[in-house]
């Protein structure tokens, strides 16, 4: 059986890539998010007897 023999290639310097790019191109990486998550939602309207409410004042939907 016949080996190749094993090639140079230099690595990038740290921190020139923008961390973005590089976990696009890097499929490995696991538990890390390329895209921004998306806007809170501030639309709806203030319900009234929340009380202590720990899920939020907002109403959203259709309200007949």
């Amino acid at each position: 059986m016949k080996y190749r023999n094993p090639t140079y290639k230099p690595m990038e310097p740290a921190g020139t890539m923008p961390v973005k790019e590089a976990l696009k191109q890097n499929q490995s990486l696991a538990n890390h998010r390329s895209n921004p998550y998306p806007e809170t939602k501030t639309s709806g309207i203030k319900i009234r007897g929340t009380g202590a409410a720990t899920k939020g004042l907002m109403a959203r939907g259709p309200m007949a």
